[in-house]
């Protein structure tokens, strides 16, 4: 190695503290992660890992697609929530199926055709595009049919445990069910059942959908009365200085009573400001750009994490903490709650609504600092 690489390389140095790693390293991994190598001066303390790549996950390969999630086994912290990114290619299925827990999506690109029917035997069937979301809630049967040009999207359950390797799958449900008491159940005959599937198919080739309106089935007890899909995209964003955010909850998504999630877009140089949210943990997709988050954990904790995308965050409930982007291009992340409504608490805001005189004599401040600061909650500060 040269000595100017030599001199290039990123070292566990901050001034006069600190030294050389002469190896063996993973520079790369070291340069993804400069608060890790480097932490900020203002950590300290045993905080618990807060991130985990999707590109670390194992891959499970199909024929017609592929798969991989990020659930409490691989980021421990995460007791609330997983997450799983999934593409199909034209045509594929990820079969008929349901879950013990609720399941949230949002399309990453392309678009596919989803169905659902629930308890009451109303049935559910749209198209999604990037930018869209749908909600399922437990227990409720589905399937996902990518359409012309495939489709790829994060999915997010409201159980950390929560893993797409053992969902229930109807082609699992019948290989396990005599075949006389399938032909029992339906009045089929035993020689008509021959082909079944022997085991789950899960995701699987098939031919691209027709036309939305003549794939539709007429249910007798009608449709659902919430529909399962919300244009994320298409909402018109709250704007800041350093950026915009989208809401979806059950102000604006009735069907989606489990899980609520924003959409952040943090422009260069600007910062999700410091807050906390007060009753659920946080569980965070990152899209695109490049951040880090400075996460207090309370009696002097701290800890600071970089990200970028494809990346995974998570934060306990009432762990201040902000993101701020520390790249070129905007920095878009999604973050979601194990609950039907958005809530967070805002530092600014409380600091601006609390007698001034309060707020200056606990941080050394000159009071006219304080009585400078809008009362209303910034969300993204630039």
């Amino acid at each position: 190695m040269s000595e100017r690489s030599e001199r290039d390389l990123p070292q566990p140095k901050r001034g006069a503290a600190g030294g050389i790693d002469v190896g063996p390293r993973n520079v790369g991994l070291d340069r993804q992660n400069p608060d890790l190598l480097v932490p900020p001066v203002t950590d300290r303390g045993t905080v618990p890992n807060l991130k985990f790549s999707f590109s670390n996950a194992h891959v499970r390969i199909e024929d017609g697609g592929w798969t991989r999630e990020v659930t409490q086994r691989e980021l421990p912290i995460a007791t609330q929530m997983s997450g799983v990114d999934m593409a199909l290619e034209p045509g594929a299925y990820r079969e008929l199926h349901w879950h013990q827990q609720a399941e949230w999506a949002y399309v990453l690109a392309g678009s596919c055709r989803i169905g659902a029917v629930d308890q009451e035997g109303r049935n559910f069937l749209d198209d999604v595009s990037r930018g869209d979301l749908w909600f399922f809630p437990k227990g409720v049967p589905h399937h996902i049919q990518a359409l012309d040009d495939g489709v790829e999207f994060l999915l997010v359950f409201d159980d950390g445990a929560s893993s797409e390797n053992s969902t229930f799958m109807i082609s699992d449900f019948f290989a396990h069910t005599p075949r006389s008491v399938l032909a029992k159940n339906f009045g089929w005959r035993t020689e008509q059942l021959t082909d079944l599937p022997e085991r789950e198919k899960y995701i699987f080739p098939g031919q691209v959908p027709p036309p939305l309106e003549s794939d539709r089935v007429v249910s007798p007890t009608g449709d659902v009365p919430r529909t399962f899909k919300h244009r994320l995209h298409a909402q018109a964003p709250q704007r800041f200085d350093g950026g915009s955010v989208r809401i979806a909850d059950v102000s604006n998504f009735a069907a989606s009573t489990a899980i609520c999630a924003a959409l952040v877009e943090v422009e260069p140089g600007a910062m999700r400001e410091l807050h906390w949210h007060p009753t659920d943990d946080e569980w965070q997709y990152y899209i695109s750009g490049t951040g880090r988050m400075g996460v207090f954990a309370s009696s002097g904790h701290n800890r600071t994490f970089d990200y970028r995308s494809g990346d995974v965050g998570y934060v306990p409930y009432a762990y201040g903490h902000y993101i701020e982007n520390t790249g070129d291009r905007p920095l878009v992340f999604l973050e979601m709650f194990r609950n039907p409504r958005f809530e967070d608490i805002s530092v600014a805001q409380w600091m601006a609504n609390t007698p001034p005189q309060v707020a200056a004599d606990t941080l050394n401040l000159p009071r006219s600092l304080i009585e400078s600061m809008p009362r209303t909650k910034p969300v993204i500060a630039s």
